[in-house]
Order: C-alpha cells, then structure tokens, then sequence
C-alpha cells in the first residue's frame, strides 16, 4: 500500500459519529501538518456522516490561510445538506481570510438556519476587517477573541481591535444581533 493510499486510509476513519473515536484518528493525522488538508479535500465527497464532514472542515480550518485546498473545502462544505457543515465551513472561511469567498459566504446569509445565516454574516465581517476575531466577536466589542493557531494574538495577549464606526460603514459591516442576521 503507498503512503498516499494509507494516509487516504487513515482520514477515512474520521467518518464516524463518535467524536472520541475521530479525536484518536485526528492524534494520527495531525503530524503530517498541512500536507493533510488536500486528502481531506479529497475525502469529504465521500464521507456519508455528516460528524465527518463536519470533522474535516474544522479539522482543516488550522490551515486555511496557507493552504488552498482548505479554502476549496470551506466552499464546498458551504453547499453541504447539513447545517452543521455549514456553520464549520462559515468559521474555516473566516479564519482563511479569503477575499473571493465573500460571495459564498453571502448566499450563506440568507440560510434558512439562523446559526448559519448569523456565522456566514459574521464571517464577512472577518473577512472584509482581515481580522479573524470577528468570526467570534460578533458584537464588535472587541473583548471575544479566536485562537485557532499560536500567533492569532499579538505579544502580550492583546488582540486587534475591531473597525472604528467609520471604517464598519466604509466596510459594510454591522453587529450581528439576536434581531436580523
């Protein structure tokens, strides 16, 4: 067996429902860095549980902003049946940063479950600050911050602050509150 066909092996044994069982597959994965994330892409077509394809996208999310196949498969985990692979999807496309994905992200918007419709708004807001924290600051308070890597947070522990007034209406962005999405 080659090493492309075990490694293919190995993250078809993230398609399960039992998040235990995924974290040990994951301990196995996580090695190979961000040399893992095009088999995953390449997995998620054939996933049938949709804990898989939740797990491969955020799995994946880690490497969004080095790696363009983690971005291919935010986009295409936004059109997955389950709202759960969405919503991950709205946070893997966030944290990439990734300016083309705003026009998924805004079909995303208007998703009849409001968890994704708010995390598809918030990840714009992400994307079009270039501040991943957003995702979970959606209030704009600047006091919520998301570490996904070392490094997502300046030295000393500080985060960037969100946009001024000004630049939220130069940008486009706006709270995402418990009223509209």
């Amino acid at each position: 067996m080659s090493r492309d066909e075990q490694i293919a092996n190995a993250v078809s044994q993230l398609d399960i429902a039992a998040s235990d069982r995924q974290d040990a597959a994951w301990a196995n994965l996580r090695p190979l860095g961000f040399g893992i994330v095009r088999y995953l892409l390449a997995a998620f077509p054939q996933f049938r549980t949709w804990q898989g394809r939740t797990a491969l996208v955020y799995y994946a999310t880690r490497y969004a902003r080095i790696s363009d196949d983690a971005v291919r498969l935010g986009i295409l985990a936004a059109s997955d049946r389950s709202y759960m692979v969405r919503y991950r999807a709205c946070g893997l496309l966030a944290y990439s940063l990734n300016r083309d994905s705003l026009s998924v992200l805004e079909r995303l918007s208007s998703d009849k479950r409001l968890l994704v419709a708010r995390s598809a708004h918030a990840a714009c807001n992400a994307i079009k600050a270039q501040n991943h924290h957003l995702f979970a600051d959606r209030s704009l308070s600047g006091r919520t911050s998301w570490v996904v890597n070392e490094g997502d947070r300046a030295p000393g522990g500080s985060i960037p602050p969100p946009p001024s007034r000004i630049d939220r209406w130069r940008l486009g962005i706006r709270s995402v509150d418990s009223g509209n999405p």
